[in-house]
């Protein structure tokens, strides 16, 4: 029986998602869990592999089990053993077939940025931070330019091994409340570090220290040296997954989040 599990947590309480020889991850405290409830050691398999410092509002998993429960001690009874920082937000039995990475039609993050001189207190470890204002105008037009299919290189970490460096980007939206920015993004898929190291570049566009066009520039040379440094994991979040109607998942609720 194949069962799919919807999550929240909050990735500065663990070193990822994927399961570490220190069993620090997210991977980790929900495989101890579900093998509490299931009796036996079950494996996860996850729609979006986050990194250390990452949140999550909508991660969806999938396992394998012979035991039957009912939903609720999928839920409850997991939470119940999960750390607190993770959350089981709802279970539901699902086609043998179904596969919470590879049925993934996109996937939506979130990233925000707290810019002001004083770096974060309240919210550290919920936003990422940039020492002062942002021309906001400028960061959208840059960000135009990444809208569609494209080779995403200048973007994508070194250690990355996804097969292709092309991904399609449908959507970047950039919002402001005062010093909040919020970037939100969806694509058919992410390489390792792109939305980061898209915000990264598209914050030295705001700060003045590159045009827009240059954000143009670094898609077509394809180069991830000549663009901005990595920015920090703080202020990422997985929003969303989507999946074909067929599947009969539940659908995303929208979940406040203070910014």
């Amino acid at each position: 029986m194949r069962i799919a599990l919807g999550l929240e947590y909050d990735g500065s309480a663990f070193c990822g998602w994927q399961t570490q020889p220190s069993g620090c991850s997210v991977q980790d405290a929900l495989e101890r869990a579900l093998a509490e409830i299931g009796g036996s050691p079950i494996a996860t398999t996850c729609a979006g592999r986050t990194d250390a410092g990452v949140h999550a509002l909508a991660q969806v998993v999938h396992f394998d089990t012979d035991a039957i429960r009912p939903d609720t001690a999928w839920v409850r009874g997991t939470n119940a053993l999960l750390p607190p920082g993770v959350s089981v937000l709802w279970a539901r039995v699902v086609d043998p077939a179904f596969h919470a990475r590879f049925d993934a039609q996109a996937r939506r993050y979130r990233y925000v940025l707290l810019a002001r001189g004083e770096r974060p207190g309240l919210l550290h470890g919920k936003v990422g931070w940039w020492h002062g204002a942002l021309d906001v105008d400028a960061m959208r037009a840059g960000a135009a330019a990444l809208i569609g299919e494209h080779d995403f290189s200048a973007f994508r970490a070194a250690e990355c091994q996804a097969k292709s460096p092309v991904r399609t980007l449908t959507n970047l939206e950039l919002r402001s409340e005062g010093p909040f920015i919020a970037f939100d993004l969806r694509a058919n898929a992410f390489l390792q570090h792109m939305v980061r190291n898209i915000v990264g570049s598209l914050v030295y566009v705001g700060a003045g220290r590159q045009p827009p066009g240059w954000i143009a520039e670094l898609l077509q040379g394809r180069d991830r040296r000549l663009a901005a440094p990595t920015f920090a994991s703080d202020g990422l979040y997985l929003t969303g997954v989507e999946y074909s109607p067929i599947a009969n998942l539940p659908a995303v609720p929208a979940r406040a989040i203070p910014f």
